[in-house]
């Protein structure tokens, strides 16, 4: 059985209500929770971008499923802090919490003001962050000078046992690079094919644990009410010609993304009126090799989609997968 999660998006929804939908889509039936982790939103129309680990101690305590996110220690988060952060949530709610490590986006890091480094250097930045993580979960006082410097850090309040830390990739490349030292890997929805190359590239180089991926969709009672809550909210979606890994800004998003066509946005996520094609539609994707499939609803209001998540696609996801 594939375990079928939520997203939470902080690039669109306040905090505040956010964690309200969390509550609800465990109500819904829902297995488990995911966060986005950002400092500024995709696009200016999404318009919000709460601190997610703040959120995340608040929604494990409302609920009872597991929660994790994606995050990107190395520039905008030194890895002894986040090693403090995800040791205090699992020592809080063991088994509950997770971390997706990527290796980050322009658009969260550049308020340090260090350079954004180029892709390589970005991946040997992740790959000591995540060394010196494990090491403190494990308990041990890290010196470490390299991309990150570390001086005598020590974790005093340890879980029973440390998290998952789990990779992000979208590349079949980063994936197979990610598989040497990642408890699993979440990825996003992408065209069949690739999303098989990269499902390819970490079991063939040996990588461990859960395939996690995420779905981008919009529903809504017609079609042409889903196009619309998608272009509003999702148009980064269809941007094409720039790499989104290197762009600073929400407004330069808008401007790169322009006013994508309905194909243009029908290749970007799944959009649908119709609950059955929806859930064909993502079971197709499951298929491809993946444990959990996290859904995000790309409106502002969560509500009318909980609802239909509760009485009709879950039920048909649990028959088709």
């Amino acid at each position: 059985m594939v375990f079928l999660g939520f997203h939470a998006s902080h690039e669109q929804i306040p905090p505040s209500r956010l964690l309200d939908d969390v509550v609800q889509a465990e109500s819904a039936g829902f297995d488990g929770a995911m966060c986005s982790d950002h400092l500024a939103p995709w696009g200016v129309r999404q318009g919000e971008s709460g601190f997610a680990l703040s959120w995340l101690g608040a929604a494990l305590a409302r609920t009872d499923f597991s929660i994790g996110f994606v995050n990107a220690p190395g520039q905008r988060y030194h890895p002894a802090i986040v090693a403090q952060a995800y040791a205090t949530l699992e020592e809080m709610f063991p088994g509950r919490f997770w971390a997706a490590l990527g290796s980050g986006e322009a658009m969260n890091e550049h308020v340090t003001g260090d350079p954004w480094p180029p892709k390589h250097e970005r991946n040997e930045r992740l790959a000591e962050s995540v060394d010196v993580i494990r090491r403190l979960l494990r308990g041990e006082a890290v010196d470490h000078d390299g991309h990150v410097r570390v001086h005598e850090a020590r974790l005093w309040t340890l879980p029973d046992q440390p998290p998952p830390l789990y990779a992000t990739a979208v590349s079949a490349e980063t994936a197979g690079w990610a598989a040497s030292w990642a408890d699993g890997l979440a990825t996003v929805l992408q065209a069949p094919e690739a999303l098989r190359d990269v499902v390819g590239a970490y079991r063939s180089a040996d990588g461990a644990g859960p395939l996690i991926l995420q779905v981008h969709l919009s529903w809504a009672e017609t079609d042409a009410e889903a196009v619309a809550i998608a272009r509003d909210q999702w148009r980064n979606g269809a941007m094409s010609g720039a790499s989104p890994w290197d762009i600073e800004q929400p407004e330069h998003f808008d401007a790169l993304a322009g006013e994508p066509d309905d194909d243009a946005l029908r290749k970007a996520l799944l959009i649908s009126a119709d609950l059955d094609e929806l859930a064909e539609r993502i079971a197709e994707h499951a298929r491809l090799g993946f444990d959990r499939v996290y859904l995000h609803h790309v409106s502002k209001d969560q509500a009318p989609f909980l609802r239909v998540a509760r009485e009709t696609l879950l039920p048909r996801l649990r028959e088709l997968l």
